[in-house]
């Protein structure tokens, strides 16, 4: 419970620090991991400070000299333990500590455990999926480079990446890449350049070490910020053997940082020799396009009647003579066959026409009503007739009829 108090209700310091030791004394015995920094022993007492070796932490401890014999030889300044611990917090001092029951050096096959298990998290939560990965640019315009001050990686890089492409442009930040302040710092730097809009690529790189010296790069917290970032991260921690989980969640995974280099930069030297392939290459397209468009030209050419005009005229005139010809002889022989079916018909026409009959000395008798007179019985006395002869006609009246 929360104490109550006011300036004209104060409470001592005593009451306070009670509060405070009754509070933490609550906590019971718990496990810690740490790493050992300021070992020192002083009669049957060891004390010692235990880091956390991501962030920049600490807590004392203080245990008796046989509880960290019992531990063995691995215990000294640097190495990664967990211990079982009961907090103590010192009233007369105001001070908080942990006092050691028991401690455990933390060995290489229990961390790899720890880091399959934070990797398996991980890769549920789909921070390692390929569709996460982005495509480095093909140039860009700026790479930003996390690393240790004046380390090999930084000059890997540098120097790879310029002999690569010369014009290429770093932002380098230092950072610790080992101990309890790598990943603080390393994501302080991260962020610095996500933020930078003229940063295309980021490499954070760092030299080959021991496990327990790559740690910082395995660490939970940097592994999802590495995976938040919009500017593509290439990572090249260690060597071909080393693994953090900074590797999984990177777009691009680089052997070493020389590796990085590469990946990141193209060749100057194979862009070019690339140019002039394509050069010669579209070079003997387009030669090749001339060269037949001219052949297909030479053929037209040759064809004879390109080759020689005036013979394919002249062969045409011929044929519209000949046609010419032919159609005036279809059309004689067809005026002469009419000619000499009209001569017959004409003639077949006359042979047959009253007009001839009348020539040779015949006549028509005919009715006022035009009717012919055929016989005799069939007019009266008296009637009027008319009668067409070859030349003329003559109006006549019956006065006598007879047989004959």
């Amino acid at each position: 419970m929360a104490m109550e108090t006011t300036a004209e209700s104060p409470v001592p310091v005593r009451t306070v620090l009670q509060a405070v030791s009754g509070w933490i004394g609550r906590l019971g015995r718990i496990w810690v991991e740490g790493q050992i920094t300021d070992l020192n022993a002083r009669g049957g007492t060891v004390y010692m400070t235990l880091r956390d070796p991501v962030a920049n932490m600490s807590v004392r401890v203080v245990g008796p000299r046989a509880v960290f014999e019992a531990a063995g030889p691995a215990v000294t300044d640097g190495a990664r333990v967990v211990v079982h611990a009961k907090p103590d917090f010192w009233i007369n001092r105001g001070t908080f500590s942990l006092s050691a029951l028991e401690i455990r050096p933390v060995g290489v096959g229990e961390l790899l455990a720890r880091l399959e298990r934070l990797k398996r998290v991980l890769a549920a939560e789909g921070l390692f999926r390929p569709e996460r990965k982005r495509p480095l640019p093909f140039l860009p315009a700026k790479i930003g480079l996390i690393c240790g001050r004046d380390s090999d990686a930084e000059h890997d890089v540098l120097q790879n990446a310029r002999r690569r492409w010369p014009a290429v442009a770093f932002r380098v930040e230092n950072t610790a890449v080992q101990g309890p302040y790598a990943v603080g710092e390393v994501m302080e730097a991260l962020r610095a350049l996500d933020a930078d809009p003229g940063i295309d690529v980021i490499i954070i790189a760092r030299g080959g070490g021991a496990m327990e010296d790559l740690l910082p790069f395995s660490d939970e917290t940097l592994v999802r910020a590495v995976s938040a970032v919009r500017t593509p991260v290439v990572s090249a921690i260690g060597h071909e053997q080393d693994a953090p989980l900074l590797d999984l969640v990177a777009d691009v995974r680089a052997s070493t940082p020389t590796d990085a280099a590469k990946k990141a930069v193209p060749d100057v030297r194979e862009q070019l020799q690339l140019v002039r392939q394509l050069r010669d290459r579209g070079r003997r397209c387009l030669a090749g396009g001339v060269e037949r468009e001219l052949a297909w030209l030479r053929s037209i050419r040759s064809r004879p009647a390109l080759a020689d005009p005036v013979r394919e005229i002249e062969r045409q005139s011929e044929q519209v003579m000949a046609l010419r010809d032919r159609s005036r002889r279809c059309l004689s022989g067809a005026l002469d066959r009419a000619g000499d079916e009209l001569s017959h018909t004409r003639a077949r026409l006359l042979a047959l026409s009253p007009a001839a009959t009348l020539e040779r000395g015949y006549a028509i008798v005919q009715r006022e009503d035009g009717a012919v007179v055929r016989e005799s019985a069939a007019v009266k006395d008296g009637e009027r007739l008319h009668v067409r002869l070859a030349e003329g006609r003559l109006g006549v009246t019956i006065t006598e009829r007879g047989e004959s």
